[in-house]
């Protein structure tokens, strides 16, 4: 017979532990002077063929030595990252991470834990994190949490707890089949696609979700939201949630949380919050105010790599009633039961999620909170909402410029508008404005269309900003566009 042990010689780790020793310092070096140095370089840039095609090799089947795959993915992948690291990147809406969140996850990975419970530090790291979530948004001492994926995820986990609250059965054991009637769920139509998933995932359909219009601001029209759940009432469809919004996706608009909070108690729906953008204003000292309200949710989703950019990926989400969420995810397994000493002892927290298996999000969340403190994070929120006001005020200064939304939050929507365009020529105008700002790594707004107009967008996120760099991209779009207006339709993306 072979010798096993031939065949099964050694492990994964390193085999020269001094040579393993020399990349990771290297990497250390690396990251640390490529953040400090990050705005002398382009926001973002586009990769040549040479390199995407490197991503095309075949499976690797036999060992190469780390320094040289470290010297690809300097070479190859880090020049041509997302960019939104930098102090000019305000696209879409994500945080600008930092270098002891990255630090933690590296502990976190070498920790090995699998969050999913178990009577380790670890997990008791994950439930203070959630205990300090709970505190910064407001919630009741005996609320429940779960740290997850993202702000999608959070979502979905809030909204299952809200179907399953309302079914009127027990949708546990008996399944959809069994509702009494239909469930509708109520939100802005400005509110995340991540909702219309969700309405899918639970087996509700995009149907139920029904898109209320929103006002000259972007915040939910209260009237209508009144008049569709009363129509619902008299059609034998009952209201089981409304999704109220903390800063939208398109405007960063947050829809009046007070009142939607004392509609739900008079009628007796669920409030979900959606916070992925806006919950975080809670810790701000002059943002507070815009989300006034918010903890009044039977649940809330907030991301926190956006404001508190701790790297991706970590979302929470939050439940006023435990005994809703662990009845809505709690399941029981032989090999899961609980023990009164040893590694199963601890509480399964994969009871309050989807995932059974759960890296350490936690640890960089703790680690960060810890190093620069509440205060710290809550004035760089108000910082962007200045800097938003700031690019808004400009905006409006300027009369090559539109101004396409209030400013809510820090969010901005603007566009190039020379006069004298039909619309749209002005939008395809606008596409290849932003399009060239992105490629010459000058800075990364993103774009969407706001009724109907097609808008820049930036969504100030970033705790590396600094007014100048507002006065940078403006002096860009400026220049672009007029020499985009002497360019025919047809030749601007030529």
């Amino acid at each position: 017979m072979d010798d096993l042990s031939d065949l099964h010689a050694g492990s994964l780790d390193p085999a020269d532990w001094s040579e393993f020793l020399s990349v990771a310092h290297r990497a250390v070096d690396d990251a640390v002077g490529r953040i400090g140095g990050l705005r002398d370089r382009p926001v973002w840039q586009p990769m040549s063929d040479a390199v995407r095609q490197g991503f095309h090799d075949p499976l690797p089947m036999d060992p190469q030595p780390l320094a040289d795959i470290y010297g690809q993915v300097m070479r190859d992948i880090i020049p041509h990252a997302m960019g939104n690291q930098h102090p000019r990147f305000w696209g879409w809406y994500m945080g600008a991470g930092d270098l002891t969140g990255a630090l933690a996850d590296f502990l976190a990975a070498v920790d090995g834990s699998n969050l999913g419970g178990g009577d380790t530090a670890a997990a008791l790291v994950d439930k203070q994190v959630t205990d300090w979530v709970r505190q910064m948004m407001g919630f009741p001492h005996e609320a429940s949490g779960a740290l997850v994926s993202g702000g999608s995820m959070a979502n979905i986990v809030g909204l299952a707890a809200a179907r399953n609250a309302m079914a009127g059965t027990d949708l546990r054991e008996h399944g959809l089949a069994a509702l009494p009637q239909p469930l509708a769920f109520y939100a802005s139509d400005q509110v995340h696609n991540c909702h219309d998933k969700s309405m899918n995932l639970l087996g509700l359909g995009h149907r139920a979700l029904r898109r209320v219009p929103t006002d000259a601001d972007y915040r939910m029209d209260l009237a209508a939201l009144r008049d569709r759940v009363a129509a619902d009432r008299a059609a034998g469809i009952r209201p089981a949630c409304i999704i109220a919004t903390a800063g939208t996706t398109n405007t960063g608009s947050v829809d009046d949380l007070e009142a939607i909070a004392d509609f739900c108690q008079d009628a007796g729906i669920w409030l979900h919050i959606d916070g992925c953008i806006g919950a975080l204003l809670a810790i701000a000292p002059k943002g507070a105010r815009l989300v006034r309200g918010m903890d009044r949710a039977d649940s809330l989703a907030t991301d926190l790599h956006k404001w508190l950019h701790a790297p991706f990926d970590v979302g929470c989400v939050l439940v006023r009633d435990r005994k809703t969420h662990l009845d809505t995810f709690s399941e029981e397994a032989e090999y899961l039961t609980r023990s009164q000493r040893g590694i199963s002892a601890g509480e399964f927290l994969a009871n309050y999620t989807l995932e059974t298996t759960r890296g350490f999000r936690a640890l960089k969340v703790w680690m960060m909170l810890k190093h620069h403190g509440v205060a710290r994070f809550g004035a760089l929120i108000d910082r962007n909402l200045d800097q938003a006001r700031y690019l808004g005020q400009r905006v409006e200064d300027d009369p090559a410029l539109d101004l396409l939304a209030p400013v809510a939050t820090s969010v901005v929507c603007f566009r190039y508008n020379p006069g004298g365009m039909e619309e749209a020529v002005l939008d395809d105008l606008n596409r290849e404005l932003l399009l060239q700002l992105q490629e010459a790594g000058i800075a990364a707004p993103s774009g969407t269309t706001i009724r109907g107009r097609y808008a820049l967008r930036a969504a100030f996120c970033n705790h590396r900003t600094r007014i100048e760099d507002i006065d940078t991209m403006l002096d860009a779009v400026r220049r672009i566009g007029a020499v985009l207006e002497d360019v025919p339709p047809a030749a601007r993306t030529a």
